[in-house]
């Protein structure tokens, strides 16, 4: 028998409002299990950088929704790259495979995927860290109307190494694509290497791509206690519209030289920063509202520039990069960020057993009245890796964990109220997992992509587990 998962209480009772109205009942968070889908038996299995390459937090998106279908991708136990698609609802999938086979064991080479609203395409770009990319897309139209569009290869151009001849950078790692209000198709990415790179944009708009240009810089020194620093790379825990058109990025530094740290076993990741634009990317802005960084020009974003760190912390307590973000109805900005809490100690020396054993995560947010604010999710991460953020229609705030634990806090206390709802124990996920973004605001259904635990390089079992948030 199948171990009860959902824990008592996950169905919060309902929370009245005040104001100078009597307000109608609003919600709790709660999840409740409805469906678990089979994407492949036997999806390629390797360990690197602590992660699967079917399964990391800086794969934007792996799985997505649009117009009552939902859409994954990954590789395979041959290692081609698949892409598969299902009505909302259905429990089968379709899938094809598009004529690209994974080079290297590096679990950085994943594949994201992105819509183009302005011509109904998708879009994929995979396969890279610090060096080329593969990009593919799809037939225009075939997203627009799915029930009517045969999914097949032919349905896919062939595989490139450009972005319809636009080259970008040898040196490319992390795509993330992000769509704008009007619906055009941006795709964010590192120009460079760890240490030592700029985050970059380039803007599709249905007929062609444009490079935009690096936004962030790698220049400039950093000094902590121990030591200093003159080169690194910007980590962003994610990049995201909101309702009203501004675009919000949250980040990490990380530095080149190891001398900033109190130990070599832990991370040169430091500080919580925040940036935002409300010209679709070209102007970004700190905290306070004034310009940092015009995208493609000279000034860009650094470490030395006022105002943008919301959350200090220096190297020694393994801070982690590429956590997660959301925002609230509001537009107000929202983040998970994890690392071992100083009363654990002031120097981490094994960053993975230290985070294992000492890591714990944070909702760090912006309140109405402006101020940031930081809450513990009182759940132990239990793992080195990263934990993803969703907001339902409530603005209550779900933070997946590793292993695919689901643990909750409502807007009505303040997120003050954290608990786990689902303990993830029947899952045998391998650790970090994939949410579709997408989907909790067409539908209410948080949907989580997961890989079974396995050993060396078995393949083992990708699947798709759905929770129906409040409505």
């Amino acid at each position: 028998m199948r171990r009860r998962t959902l824990l008592a209480g996950a169905l919060a009772a309902p929370v009245l409002t005040s104001g100078t109205a009597r307000a109608a009942a609003t919600p709790g968070p709660s999840v409740t299990r409805t469906g678990t889908t089979t994407l492949d038996t036997r999806a390629i299995y390797f360990v690197s950088y602590d992660g699967l390459v079917n399964n990391n937090s800086f794969q934007k998106n792996g799985l997505l929704t649009y117009k009552g279908h939902q859409y994954a991708a990954w590789y395979t136990a041959d290692r081609d790259a698949v892409v598969a698609r299902r009505g909302l609802g259905d429990t089968t999938w379709q899938t094809l495979r598009i004529g690209h086979t994974l080079r290297y064991d590096d679990s950085h080479n994943v594949i994201s995927m992105g819509v183009s609203r302005t011509d109904g395409r998708l879009h994929l770009n995979l396969d890279s860290h610090s060096d080329g990319f593969t990009y593919v897309k799809s037939a225009a139209g075939l997203l627009d109307r799915p029930t009517r569009k045969s999914w097949t290869a032919d349905s896919f151009g062939a595989p490139q190494s450009t972005l319809d001849g636009l080259a970008l950078t040898t040196q490319f790692t992390y795509p993330q694509f992000v769509a704008t209000p009007e619906g055009r198709l941006q795709l964010s990415y590192r120009a460079g290497v760890s240490g030592n790179g700029r985050n970059a944009l380039a803007e599709y708009d249905g007929t062609r791509w444009t490079a935009l240009g690096e936004w962030s810089a790698s220049t400039g020194t950093y000094t902590s206690e121990h030591g200093s620093s003159t080169a690194r790379n910007m980590y962003l825990h994610g990049i995201d519209y909101d309702r009203r058109g501004r675009l919000h990025a949250f980040f990490t530094w990380r530095e080149q030289n190891a001398a900033v740290m109190c130990s070599p076993g832990g991370l040169t990741n430091h500080d919580t920063g925040y940036v935002y634009s409300d010209d679709r990317g070209r102007t970004w802005r700190n905290d306070a509202g004034a310009a940092v960084a015009t995208t493609g020009g000279s000034d860009l974003v650094s470490v030395t520039d006022p105002g943008l760190v919301v959350d200090p912390l220096n190297p020694d307590h393994s801070l982690m990069n590429q956590e997660s973000q959301a925002t609230d109805s509001a537009g107000r900005p929202h983040a998970i960020i994890s690392y071992v809490p100083g009363r654990f100690g002031q120097c981490t020396t094994d960053y993975v057993a230290d985070r294992t054993a000492n890591g714990r995560a944070f909702h760090l947010r912006k309140n109405a009245a402006g101020d940031w604010q930081k809450t513990e999710i009182p759940v132990p991460l239990g793992s080195s890796q990263r934990t993803r953020l969703v907001l339902d229609r409530y603005d209550n705030a779900y933070a997946v964990l590793p292993y695919g634990r689901i643990a909750a806090a409502s807007r009505a206390s303040g997120y003050t109220d954290w608990r786990l709802l689902y303990d993830g124990a029947d899952l045998n996920a391998f650790g970090e997992v994939l949410v579709d973004e997408t989907r909790v605001p067409q539908d209410g259904v948080l949907s989580v992509l997961y890989q079974e635990r396995s050993t060396g390089t078995t393949p083992s079992p990708l699947r798709v587990v759905d929770f129906r948030l409040p409505v």
